[in-house]
């Protein structure tokens, strides 16, 4: 008889995975996917009501998850708060900020805090998870939430653009140096995705137009959209997958 191939597990029972900027929109998301998978998930963010608020939630729903008061920007709090866990097998980076405008009017206050968060923090929020793993030696999975704008240009977004191209290229080499213990260091880049922090864009008719006109299939992106993709890199179903970048952007890098 034939014996038969089986399907890896997209399950991730038994492991604690560590989300950053988890108090609300695609952070939150991803913390409540790989909670419904199975993880346990510690919530980190920087505002301590939105984020207490967004895991008693998760808990009253059933989901193991404990909450975490850290600013991914601060690298000696990031450093004492990974190696303060029990363990870390996933770590899913979705900190981030941004200061839309044209590229003409970037001051230099707008540059260094973008970068700061966006690259500096997530840098060496990695390479913390990555040190974490290495000492465990079971390996893991390291998840940085870039952006399609990691892979092209956007209108007003020279300065985010520039940190998830950086991001991308940071994914590749990290990838290269921890693959052989077993870390597998992706990103997930998300065309634009309504949450709370986004509105202000879709309340402008040029924009939402110029967006719709972008996304091959016709829609802009929800937080749910996310969800599916983060438990996948986190599984043994992306077992062999890193240093890779997995577009959720609806075609729009397509062409």
């Amino acid at each position: 008889m034939t014996e038969l191939p089986r399907t890896p597990s997209f399950r991730l029972d038994g492991k604690t995975a560590l989300v950053a900027g988890a108090s609300r929109g695609i952070g939150l998301g991803c913390a409540v996917a790989l909670a419904e998978a199975g993880a346990h998930v510690v919530c980190a963010a920087r505002g301590a009501d939105a984020l207490n608020e967004a895991v008693d939630a998760m808990r009253a729903n059933g989901l193991a998850a404990d909450s975490l008061v850290l600013d991914i920007a601060d690298i000696d709090a990031v450093s004492a708060a990974i190696a303060g866990l029990s363990r870390l097998d996933v770590f899913v980076n979705s900190a981030g900020i941004a200061r839309h405008g044209p590229a003409l009017e970037t001051t230099p206050e707008d540059f260094d805090t973008v970068i700061d968060v966006n690259l500096r923090g997530a840098y060496f929020a990695a390479r913390e998870a990555a040190q974490k793993m290495i000492a465990a030696g079971q390996g893991g999975a390291i998840i940085t939430l870039s952006s399609q704008m990691g892979h092209v240009g956007g209108i007003d977004r020279a300065v985010y653009s520039a940190s998830k191209h950086a991001v991308e290229g940071m994914t590749k080499a990290m990838a290269i140096e921890w693959g052989a213990a077993g870390i597998r260091v992706n990103t997930i880049c998300p065309t634009f995705i309504r949450t709370p922090l986004t509105e202000t864009t879709f309340q402008n008719p040029e924009r939402v137009a110029w967006i719709e006109s972008k996304i091959k299939l016709g829609r802009v992106g929800q937080v749910e959209d996310i969800m599916g993709a983060v438990v996948f890199l986190a599984s043994d179903a992306a077992a062999l997958i890193t240093g890779t970048a997995l577009l959720v952007d609806g075609g729009w890098t397509a062409g």
